[in-house]
């Protein structure tokens, strides 16, 4: 964390979790370096204040912090696991998902009607319209209808097509073949004892062709 020559303070260090460490700051993404920088229009004492916080919040998190003696602080503040991180949880319920009845239901948490979190996203984009509307700026209405046009079409989409995924796989009562939990037992009806579980084999990986080879010239 340094003052740059622009009287900007960006918070260098992991984008995925600094963005919630340091939500005041901006990212900025280049090709070869990303990092945060203040807002404009801030004072050097607001971008001060700002910057040790969010050295307090990143070391809070269990991050080690180089910052310049400015923003150094003692404080330690309380991290919590930012909203992205309980929606990411919902992927990892579904790869680790066994049965049909199993990945329906984390995906009920996002498509839920009336408190998922698609239908949350629906109210952000039009409360953030709504915020535009009266904003002042000549590109303020047209961002506001921006952000209802993709609430009402994009994001439409995609609530209508999770709820019929979901809603399929619900009805399907089916165990996923390359995941099934394992028993190693054989079945009672089976007549030959030495046999192995009845578990679906593991899919075969193709190897690859070989290099083409040059044709030589012939004699």
């Amino acid at each position: 964390m340094t003052r740059t020559p622009t009287n900007s303070s960006p918070a260098v260090g992991t984008p995925r979790r600094t963005a919630s460490c340091s939500a005041r700051f901006l990212a900025v993404i280049r090709v070869h370096e990303t990092y945060h920088r203040a807002p404009a229009g801030l004072s050097e004492g607001d971008e001060s204040r700002i910057a040790t916080e969010a050295v307090a919040r990143l070391r809070g998190a269990g991050y080690q912090v180089d910052c310049d003696e400015d923003f150094d602080t003692t404080a330690y503040q309380s991290s919590y696991l930012p909203v992205g991180a309980s929606v990411s949880r919902i992927a990892e319920r579904i790869r680790e998902a066994t049965t049909t009845e199993e990945a329906a239901e984390a995906l009920v948490e996002l498509t839920a009607a009336h408190d998922g979190i698609l239908a949350a996203l629906d109210e952000v984009l039009a409360a953030t319209a709504d915020f535009h509307d009266g904003l002042g700026q000549a590109a303020d209405p047209y961002i506001a209808r921006r952000l209802r046009y993709l609430a009402d079409e994009h994001l439409g989409v995609i609530r209508t097509d999770l709820s019929d995924t979901r809603n399929t796989l619900a009805d399907r009562h089916e165990l996923h073949p390359g995941r099934s939990t394992c028993t190693e037992k054989v079945p009672a009806n089976e007549r030959e004892r030495s046999a192995v579980c009845a578990c679906p084999p593991p899919p075969r990986t193709l190897l690859a062709p070989p290099p083409p080879v040059a044709a030589g010239l012939r004699r």
